[in-house]
């Protein structure tokens, strides 16, 4: 039942994620830096399941490095910082968005690469 509900809970992770990518690189191709839809239920979706994610594997055997997830929380709550109190301006600057991507594409490197 467990696994159950990890995979389900990484699922719903890779959901936010996809969301959170896929609307930041939308506004990027339009042109119009902008926090749209997607990105903040995105952010939401990925700090939410991000800590259900890693409160259930406290001593299951498998449970990721604290460090990791320390990286992973600090990141998750920065982006989210980022996007939602800025989702209802009709464009915010260049650096700013490009912050917002460039930590959520370190976010999944953090993911993939640390071991």
């Amino acid at each position: 039942m467990k696994e159950a509900i990890r995979l389900i809970l990484l699922y719903a992770h890779l959901i936010g994620f996809a969301l959170l990518l896929g609307g930041a690189v939308t506004q990027w191709l339009t042109g119009k830096f902008r926090v749209n839809t997607a990105m903040v239920i995105g952010a939401a979706t990925q700090v939410v399941t991000g800590l259900a994610l890693a409160a259930p594997l406290r001593g299951e055997g498998h449970e990721p490095p604290t460090a990791k997830l320390i990286v992973k929380a600090v990141l998750g709550i920065l982006i989210a910082g980022m996007v939602i109190p800025l989702r209802k301006r009709e464009e915010i600057s260049k650096g700013h968005f490009l912050g917002i991507l460039g930590m959520v594409l370190g976010t999944a490197a953090v993911a993939v690469f640390w071991h």
